[in-house]
């Protein structure tokens, strides 16, 4: 599959009339947005506002963070089988609305979500601090099931992020740039001489709150299956979790994998990137045990040398992880896992909820339990009532003063595990 990424630079961001982007501006319209995030009778309001680099504004709660996107040419559509019908993804053209995202927040669903601050020592930890965000703060219906919330919210994310993406239709994209996967056939008669390697892509489907979707599909109810790396790039996978905001992957995470991106730059010269085996996060041991031995499976099937394996979430996920390593290196093949911490404020705790002597080549996005201080901010989109109840905080972390204090794992994308931050460490 070959697919060209037509990235549109947006710079600024501004309401107006209709939507299009001018000289490197987006120019979005406020009432169209609510107008269609409105059809939706689970949501009973939704306010549409602005956040830019370097204000002094705070997001929260956060849910999900998604860049706006057009289909432009191939087959299918934005988000299959959420917003536009399911066929598969992955090939033809899609224009980016690069620099721009739909932050999706307001009353709490679950208690871990997030803050993006967009200026301040916050900002620091979080790669949205630096986007032109479009915030719908969405207030739901009246005695609303969280599950029914949680799907409104999401829904109402995406539907804006596809009718903002529109805007990039027609426009000329700042670059394009090309990722093309061949089939195993093709790719391995090219590259005989290089080592196969494979990302083992881990999605958070613990359900409750916790649940991604491939393709629409609820990811619990899969097995783990192979996926051409473009079709990630292109879509095919949205979040649905309200895990701890430091390490959930948002559909932005998702849309903009910096592990497939490194492996689409080092294939062909130090390994032969053959796809991406998508695998879920259970919570009883049968399903572990099964998703794992697939994983493992599928490995083997595809005669790789080496694999990469990420996670999303920590304690009860540890075991999937360790499970997805240890299994695959009885095969074989060699791993690396990326992973963050959750190691107490001293650092001195254990980091993981589970170990093994095979997973000895690890990538840390960094320990969530560090404390940070977050000053005041002139201007808050959604609110702070909830502060002292998120993940990461604890009562009397809402100052006075409006400062927080609270560990890292507050700060959406702080110590994200497919290593979309600025976070990590180092051993001696």
């Amino acid at each position: 599959m070959r697919l060209e990424l037509g990235k549109i630079k947006i710079n600024d961001v501004q309401f107006g009339d209709e939507m299009k982007v001018d000289k490197g501006t987006l120019y979005v319209n406020k009432a169209a947005i609510a107008e269609l995030v409105l059809e939706d009778e689970h949501i009973k309001s939704v306010e549409v506002e602005l956040a830019k680099p370097g204000e002094e504004t705070r997001i929260t709660p956060v849910k999900d963070v998604i860049e706006p996107r057009v289909k432009v040419s191939g087959n299918g559509g934005v988000f299959p089988g959420l917003i536009n019908k399911v066929a598969t993804v992955g090939e033809g053209r899609t224009h980016v609305l690069s620099g721009a995202a739909v932050v999706t927040c307001g009353r709490i669903v679950g208690f871990q979500e997030g803050i993006i601050d967009m200026s301040g020592p916050g900002a620091e930890y979080t790669p949205f601090s630096k986007l032109n965000n479009i915030c719908l703060v969405i207030e739901p219906a009246d005695n609303l099931l969280q599950h029914d919330y949680e799907a409104a919210a999401r829904m109402a994310g995406l539907k804006a992020a596809a009718l903002i993406g529109k805007a990039g239709l027609d426009a000329t994209p700042d670059e394009v740039e090309v990722y093309e996967t061949k089939t195993l056939k093709e790719s391995t008669a090219e590259l005989p001489g290089l080592p196969r390697v494979a990302y083992v892509y881990m999605l958070q489907t613990q359900g409750l709150l916790h649940d991604t979707y491939v393709y629409g599909v609820d990811a619990k109810k899969i097995v783990p299956t192979i996926l051409y790396p473009t079709e990630v790039m292109d879509g095919a996978i949205a979040s649905g979790n309200c895990v701890s905001a430091c390490d959930k992957n948002t559909t932005y995470h998702h849309q903009n994998n910096p592990v497939i991106k490194e492996m689409y730059a080092n294939h062909g010269k130090d390994f032969n990137f053959v796809g991406v085996i998508v695998t879920n996060e259970n919570v009883y041991l049968a399903d572990k045990e099964r998703s794992s031995d697939w994983s493992a499976k599928l490995c083997e099937y595809l005669g790789l040398d080496a694999a990469i394996i990420s996670q999303e979430g920590f304690g009860n996920p540890d075991t999937d992880l360790i499970m997805n390593c240890k299994k695959i290196e009885e095969k074989g093949v060699k791993t690396v896992i990326i992973t963050n911490e959750y190691a107490g404020r001293d650092g001195a705790s254990q980091s993981l909820a589970d170990a093994d002597p095979k997973a000895d080549a690890v990538v840390t996005g960094g320990n969530s339990n560090e404390l940070i201080t977050l000053p005041a901010m002139k201007r808050v989109i959604g609110t702070l009532a909830f502060t002292d109840r998120i993940a990461g905080s604890f009562d009397g972390s809402m100052k006075p003063d409006g400062s927080i204090e609270a560990e890292i794992q507050v700060i959406t994308g702080a110590t994200n595990e497919i290593g979309f931050n600025k976070m990590s460490a180092v051993s001696y």
